[in-house]
């Protein structure tokens, strides 16, 4: 799980840097804030970019949700699983399907 959680964050972090410097915003503090890191709780795990929280990993499962407020998971907002990390763009405000990709 750990490596999935590190694959995840890189992807994050990759995709979010390339939208920045696509879009000429890619000073060095939006650059910095654009470093995803994880939190492993009991139940969650926080995915959080700079210094908000971003999405939440449900543990046993590994599906990724959006965020309702800083560690209230959002089942209403579902982002796929971490072996389906590539499916989505994870640069924009919130994780967009890739079309094509299932």
């Amino acid at each position: 799980m750990e490596e999935k959680l590190k694959a995840l964050c890189d992807k994050i972090t990759q995709d979010g840097q390339a939208r920045l410097k696509a879009s000429k915003l890619d000073c060095e503090a939006n650059l910095n804030n654009a470093v995803a890191h994880y939190h492993v709780a009991k139940k969650y795990t926080r995915v959080d970019t700079g210094t908000s929280g971003r999405y939440m990993v449900v543990n046993e499962t590994g599906e990724i949700f959006g965020i309702k407020a800083y560690g209230v998971i959002h089942t209403g907002h579902f982002y796929g699983t971490l072996d389906t990390i590539n499916a989505y763009f994870w640069g924009d405000y919130k994780a967009v399907k890739i079309g094509g990709v299932k």
